[in-house]
């Protein structure tokens, strides 16, 4: 299968001078897609230069800070424009560790999502403070029940969707952000009945940069998944 890893940055440059080069070495039949919000630090020059000598590599440089959601909606569209069959999503800090890569390559032509899950077999994060572990757990048990998506681990963003099921959805009415990016994709995808599964991941926290995580993202997250609920119930989901 065609497949694009989409990478969001912002501000990560010693982080994805480090990735790239390990995951098209060990992936050379995967493309990569950097969408960057305009990092100071010059992560979108870096990745400019690293496309002229690598075809497999590709930029969306966006004018700001616009979001997580947006920036995976931007390389959604991408994806989709361009006939990949799966689109991969992880973070450029390598808490999403690229060997995993190749096991959501062997489910994707099984499964229309594979979500790597942190909590699928017990707790699998390394190096989060308990108060940030506690934070993400219980914001998956509050989203098993207010919203029934069967998954253990919603709000995670390690994972591998076809491109049937991003074309399932309108995306220009996908507005969310960070956690709650994550449970609306899920969620819509699970609506639509397509086939969902988790696989395990071990997460560790990021070791260079800093952590996007902010309260306003918090909130979102709480408000989105009765939002979710009540459209659903309503019969008003994607409108």
């Amino acid at each position: 299968m065609k497949t694009l890893v989409i990478i969001p940055t912002y501000n990560e440059l010693k982080n994805v001078q480090k990735l790239l080069p390990e995951i098209l070495e060990n992936y050379p039949e995967l493309n990569l897609l950097v969408v960057d919000d305009n990092s100071p630090d010059g992560t979108a020059n870096f990745i400019e230069e690293y496309s002229k000598k690598d075809s497999r590599v590709h930029l969306i440089k966006r004018n700001g800070k616009l979001g997580l959601g947006t920036a995976y909606v931007a390389g959604f569209k991408y994806a989709i424009s361009n006939n990949y069959d799966a689109i991969i999503q992880m973070d450029a800090d390598f808490s999403h560790d690229p060997k995993e890569i190749k096991n959501f390559i062997e489910l994707i032509p099984i499964y229309d999502l594979v979500i790597g899950s942190r909590y699928i077999y017990g707790v699998r994060v390394i190096n989060w403070p308990i108060r940030r572990l506690l934070l993400s757990y219980f914001a998956n048990l509050y989203t098993r029940i207010i919203t029934g998506l069967p998954v253990k681990d919603g709000t995670g963003g390690y994972k591998c969707i076809r491109k049937e099921v991003l074309q399932s959805i309108d995306l220009d009415k996908i507005h969310s952000n960070g956690y709650s990016f994550q449970i609306e994709i899920n969620f819509l995808a699970w609506k639509k009945n397509f086939k969902l599964t988790e696989m395990p991941i071990v997460f560790v926290d990021r070791v260079k940069g800093s952590s996007k995580m902010s309260k306003k993202i918090v909130y979102e997250a709480v408000f989105m998944v009765w939002k979710l609920r009540i459209k659903s119930m309503l019969g008003l989901l994607g409108k």
